[in-house]
């Protein structure tokens, strides 16, 4: 018999991975992955994405400029660009292989299909735990270079500092959702040790004694 966690657990994993998607693929197209904003010119922040720079001015107009030249980018926005649509890349593929390894898609219905439908979920539960580590990869080490600069002290403390933008913290939802999806399609795996039922027909042989004659003999009859 089918086990209701199981499936809870599944469906959970599929919602939480979708979520996890979108969050990954926000974050690799927002423009706030850096902010950086001065006293001199307190009217306007300045923004930096993996595409493109903003400048945004308090009254919330926002003009945007993309990168001039690929070779011409840092290498954290390289290495953040590469890894972040590997992540992305990663996660869709891992919720195709998903979809059809549930129980409440009709699917591989012949009698070792199961096996098959927990080897499609082991292995989106793969490709979400690695989507999560490599998406949470870049957002780290950005961060930890904004953290290092930031507290430098042989900058002076008029010269402006990078700090954390929005698209850093959607990045690390992203990448914490994915492992909870990875998690949840486990989980869902360790208790599918069975087939599905199926009915099974017996052919039954029913002998019948031959009836004694009244002499007390069995007669038999051809």
């Amino acid at each position: 018999m089918s086990n209701p966690c199981s499936s809870l657990l599944e469906v959970l994993g599929l919602i939480v991975g979708v979520g996890a998607w979108f969050c990954s693929l926000a974050a690799t197209i927002m423009p706030s992955w850096k902010s950086l904003s001065t006293e001199l010119l307190s009217a306007e922040s300045y923004e930096v994405g993996l595409w493109e720079t903003c400048v945004v001015q308090e009254g919330g107009a926002t003009e945007c400029r993309e990168y001039d030249s690929l070779l011409g980018l840092s290498h954290d926005i390289m290495l953040a660009r590469i890894l972040m649509c590997l992540s992305d890349a990663l996660a869709l593929l891992g919720i195709i292989i998903a979809i059809p390894g549930l129980k409440q898609v009709k699917s591989c219905q012949w009698e070792e299909g199961w096996r098959v439908k927990r080897g499609m979920k082991i292995t989106a539960g793969i490709l979400f735990l690695i989507a999560g580590i490599v998406g949470l990869i870049p957002v780290s080490f950005m961060a930890h270079d904004i953290v290092k600069k930031f507290f430098d002290h042989s900058l002076p403390e008029v010269v402006p500092r990078f700090e954390f933008g929005d698209a850093m913290f959607v990045g690390w939802a992203a990448g914490f959702l994915h492992v909870v999806a990875a998690i949840l399609f486990f989980a869902s795996c360790s208790g599918l040790g069975y087939a599905e039922p199926r009915l099974v027909y017996h052919r039954r042989q029913n002998e019948y004694p031959n009836a004694p004659g009244p002499s007390g003999k069995r007669t038999e009859y051809v």
